[in-house]
């Protein structure tokens, strides 16, 4: 289907392959973010870098420095919105950006992630910021472990 054709209500367009990969779509008034990686700690990985590229370039953001990160939830589908609402918390707090994402997961299903988060403080002479992410939301989410993929709808 060409993009010209499309309807927010169409599914997001993967890109080809089986790669590792993360991408965007719109949806009306919101953006999504979709990922496809073979395991589930590179899945949150790949996640992790679709947010950082909605922010910005992802290319400029250098591995400076290392954070911690731990979340945890009841819900693998939780877990997704608790980390990636714990990422956009670090941007608007403390204007974190990060490059590289080290993701560990406990639980079958997970319901715990510890992640070191490799990248640098915001640098308005570096780093355009593309657009605002304001939340997280629960509509049209999606996580499938055992393909490896998923999507998510945020807020702008």
């Amino acid at each position: 289907m060409s993009s010209a054709s499309r309807t927010p209500s169409d599914p997001p367009e993967e890109p080809f392959g089986d790669a590792p990969a993360h991408w965007s779509f719109g949806t009306t008034a919101d953006v999504g973010i979709g990922a496809r990686a073979r395991s589930p700690e590179a899945l949150f990985a790949q996640l992790g870098e679709g947010y950082t590229e909605l922010l910005t370039d992802l290319a400029s953001v250098e591995p400076r420095a290392t954070r911690a990160l731990e979340v945890t939830s009841p819900s693998l589908e939780g877990l997704v919105v608790a980390y990636l609402t714990e990422l956009i918390g670090l941007f608007d707090e403390e204007g974190w950006l990060t490059r590289r994402y080290e993701v560990s997961l406990e639980g079958d299903p997970p319901r715990r992630i510890e992640a070191r988060l490799h990248g640098e403080t915001y640098d308005p002479t570096r780093h355009h910021v593309k657009v605002q992410v304001k939340a997280v939301t629960l509509h049209r989410l999606e996580v499938d472990l055992r393909r490896g993929r998923a999507q998510v709808i945020v807020d702008i």
